[in-house]
């Protein structure tokens, strides 16, 4: 082979290494594995627990009832048989009736069913105590993930700050990968929760360093808003993918099919951060980011940030709760618990995307107001359906919502520290992870000990309350102040003089564009 033919893939690399699409196509492809991994488990486990634990518990208890019955056969004449069936003593005259007891042929009194547990509906799941008391155990489960990645965000917004984002991002794929065939070969609770406790920790470092590495590569804000919209397509993915490919994997080839398949791709995702990313490079930001605790007391990224939090703890507590609900009230096989979330998985994809772009034309605000109320209004919804159909409606508003939120705070989040803050974007995208990760800790808990209290439609009704309560906090986000200092950089003022935001001063148009400074100096 020539030498020049020798250099073409080194020239691919480099090329590739320059490429900001290529980082942008890293960072999704890991937001996809995530939260398909996230959301495989949730109609896996329940129906998992339920088979291994409660049906297994009852099989081994059910042979152990019948037999003593087989010694009556050979019972003496007038000897008396005790019936585990219906707790009635029956005499059994001689070797005539124990031959006709052995033939079903008995003329006893004809046992009765116990009156005191109705028949259930056929298709139904048996164990009312035990489903009400899996709805907590399923959510702790869940919540279990966000909870680890809730502890360790903030220490990898300090490591993104010291060492860059491409260590991290790596560390977060080999974390991953072990949790996912954890997954794959876990036969207990317990298992099953370490699992899901690793696989948070993976994905603190995953989300950080990859919404902070988008954030630093398009620094403009209409770009940066494409870009987030494109990766949060990936997440969006991950989760219209998950649920149904788990559910109909489990049922026809087996529990641990999808997570090796999801091991599989993980691999893939690694040889491509080996690739593009580098991860061997220390590469620290040149000027010190703003700390996390002056990052929290700024009020609008407050704001921000619990709009992320109550409109993704709907969902969030949908996950535990919703599969168990339909067990108990719709009767519904495997297959259908996770293809009930798929109407919100579609609209999620399409909101993400669409509103990527539409946001920044009408407003991030209005479009974070329009959607945490829409959120509201479908959780209030999810209770009125009577079979997976009915739920084609809620669910489909709640993901076009959540959509909605989601493509216009992140970006917002990165434009309040330009505006605010120093342009390191590591803190705020581990505070926005930090939001994300309490709606996903404190739903999944929370809503299977509510649930159990109170049922499932009031959950639903509180959670939607609180959603449409919050909407209106997202108008103070339409023309946040600007610091001081930031005014006289982004003005090109004398760094001496002040300036503040009124309502009386033609403003600028949200957010800033590079047009926007000259459309300013002429407008004074």
């Amino acid at each position: 082979m020539s030498p020049a033919a020798e250099r073409v893939p080194w020239r691919w690399l480099a090329a590739g290494r320059a490429s900001r699409r290529l980082v942008l196509v890293v960072v999704f492809v890991a937001l996809l594995l995530d939260n398909m991994l996230l959301t495989v488990v949730v109609p896996i486990v329940p129906t998992f627990l339920y088979t291994t634990e409660y049906e297994g518990a009852n099989s081994s208890v059910a042979p152990a009832r019948t037999e003593p019955a087989s010694p009556a056969l050979k019972a003496p004449p007038f000897s008396s048989m005790f019936s585990y069936f219906d707790n009635t003593t029956v005499i059994v005259s001689g070797s005539a009736n124990a031959t006709e007891l052995a033939n079903g042929t008995e003329s006893s009194r004809p046992p009765q069913p116990p009156a005191s547990s109705p028949p259930l509906p056929s298709g139904c799941p048996e164990g009312e105590e035990f489903l009400a008391k899996e709805n907590v155990r399923v959510g702790l489960l869940f919540a279990s993930k966000a909870l680890v990645q809730l502890v360790f965000n903030p220490s990898v917004g300090l490591l993104t700050n010291r060492i860059g984002y491409h260590i991290p991002m790596f560390i977060g794929f080999i974390i991953m990968f072990v949790s996912t065939v954890m997954f794959a070969f876990s036969g207990t609770y317990t298992l099953l929760f370490i699992a899901r406790a690793l696989q948070g920790i993976g994905s603190s470092f995953s989300s950080v360093a990859g919404l902070g590495m988008l954030a630093s590569v398009y620094t403009d804000d209409f770009e940066r808003g494409n870009a987030m919209g494109i990766a949060l397509g990936g997440l969006a993915l991950g989760v219209l993918i998950g649920a149904p490919f788990g559910s109909v994997m489990y049922e026809f080839v087996g529990k641990s099919s999808p997570f090796l398949v999801l091991a599989f791709l993980a691999l893939l995702d690694g040889a491509l951060q080996l690739c593009i990313l580098q991860p061997s490079k220390i590469s620290p930001e040149s000027t010190k980011g703003t700390p996390v605790f002056t990052l929290l007391r700024d009020p609008y990224i407050l704001v921000a940030a619990g709009a992320l939090c109550f409109s993704n703890m709907g969902v969030a507590m949908l996950e535990p709760t919703l599969p168990i609900w339909m067990m108990q009230t719709m009767c519904s096989p495997k297959w259908q618990l996770g293809m009930a979330f798929l109407p919100a998985s579609i609209s999620y994809l399409i909101g993400t995307n669409l509103f990527g772009i539409l946001a920044n034309k009408m407003g991030r605000w209005l479009c974070s107001l329009i959607g945490m109320a829409v959120v509201g209004i479908s959780l209030l919804c999810v209770p009125l359906a009577k079979n997976i159909y009915g739920l084609i409606g809620p669910n489909g508003g709640l993901g076009f919502a959540i959509g909605m939120v989601d493509s216009s705070m992140m970006p917002i989040m990165g434009y309040l520290v330009d505006l605010r803050h120093t342009s390191v974007y590591g803190n705020v995208y581990a505070i926005a992870d930090v939001a994300f990760c309490m709606g996903f800790a404190i739903g999944p808990s929370t809503g299977g000990a509510i649930v159990r209290a109170i049922g499932f439609p009031w959950l639903m009704i509180i959670i939607g309350v609180i959603n449409i309560a919050y909407a209106p906090l997202c108008w103070y986000l339409r023309n946040p102040p600007a610091k001081e200092e930031k005014i006289a950089i982004l003005s090109q003022e004398c760094p001496m003089q002040t300036k503040s935001y009124t309502t009386q001063k033609t403003l600028r148009d949200f957010p800033l564009t590079d047009d926007s400074d000259v459309e300013a100096e002429n407008a004074e």
